[in-house]
């Protein structure tokens, strides 16, 4: 199916309140159906599995910054991409929204890309998704809508909380890559307990973890984070994290970078962010486009996949 952006684009800068809710509900409906095999997709509780096949372009963090993802796609070329190969996959690490003015227009233009190749694009939960009980503070998406669409936006807010929660929290494409958006559980030892973490919140913290935490240098394995959720998490947990997943790299979003992305843990751990400027005023923004039939053994073997802009 064709896909133009600019019209996209444009109906996500004029829509209103019952336009929104209308392809938020038309979303989290084809969310809450997806199970089992889709196109390339093997999807488990809230786990997507890949194949090593084909073409996939990785996006970091957005919130509400529309004109960066508009770059991506349009630089990419990647929406031709994914209507001429079937196996092309466009993964999204969350945090779609809050910090940025046009939270609901990302929302949007997201949304429509889903419907339009539901197939080949993966939408993660990020932090800035998370429970009601680890919001990310200050949490900004209320003022957002309210601001967007006036007295109404309490029923766009209330049904956007149900579609954070369907959100997928982790894609294994086999013996290359683990993607999260913050970092892995050390206490998880199977791929169910990562696929359903969700159900398991909040007695054990494993939604937490992956939703908050955060590569570090200096420890070994894990301390407590200074972001007040999830953990630091040293080469040791990374290490035996992917020992134990069968895979080579790490590749998360979360934290902001001042080039675009950055490189932890002897090549382990790849983070981007794909917004820049304020409030995080990051002279880059970055994202990652590759062939999932490479094989790479650390992340600066990506190097020259990895776009900024």
């Amino acid at each position: 199916m064709q896909a133009d952006l600019s019209q996209i684009v444009k109906e996500a800068l004029e829509t209103n309140h019952e336009g929104f809710v209308r392809i938020l509900e038309s979303t989290t409906q084809l969310l809450s159906e997806e199970n089992g095999k889709i196109g390339s997709l093997d999807i488990f509780g809230r786990l997507v599995k890949l194949k090593p096949l084909g073409k996939a372009l990785i996006v970091g963090d957005l919130h509400g910054d529309l004109e960066s993802l508009i770059q991506i796609l349009k630089e990419s070329n990647f929406l031709q991409k994914m209507n001429q190969e079937g196996e092309a996959i466009l993964i999204f690490l969350g945090d779609y929204g809050d910090r940025g003015e046009l939270s609901v227009e990302v929302y949007y233009t997201i949304f429509k890309l889903k419907l339009l190749f539901p197939e080949q694009i993966i939408l993660m939960r990020g932090n800035h998704e998370g429970p009601e009980d680890l919001l990310a503070s200050p949490h900004d998406l209320p003022i957002e809508f309210q601001a967007k669409f006036g007295e109404k936006w309490t029923e766009a807010y209330g049904k956007i909380r149900t579609f954070f929660s369907l959100l997928y929290l982790g894609v294994l494409v086999e013996e290359r890559y683990l993607m999260v958006h913050g970092g892995l559980p050390p206490q998880a030892k199977t791929i169910g307990d990562l696929a359903y973490a969700h159900t398991k919140h909040p007695k054990q913290r494993l939604l937490e973890d992956m939703l908050w935490s955060d590569p570090n240098e200096i420890i070994g394995d894990t301390c407590a984070s200074p972001r007040g959720a999830g953990k630091l998490y040293g080469e040791n947990a990374t290490n035996n994290a992917l020992r134990r997943f069968n895979v080579k790299i790490l590749i998360r979003g979360h934290e902001p970078c001042e080039e675009g992305f950055k490189i932890d843990h002897g090549g382990k751990v790849l983070t981007l962010f794909s917004r820049k400027g304020p409030p995080y005023f990051n002279l880059h923004g970055a994202y990652l486009d590759v062939d999932l039939s490479e094989k790479f053994e650390k992340a600066e073997q990506l190097i020259p996949y990895i776009h900024r802009f």
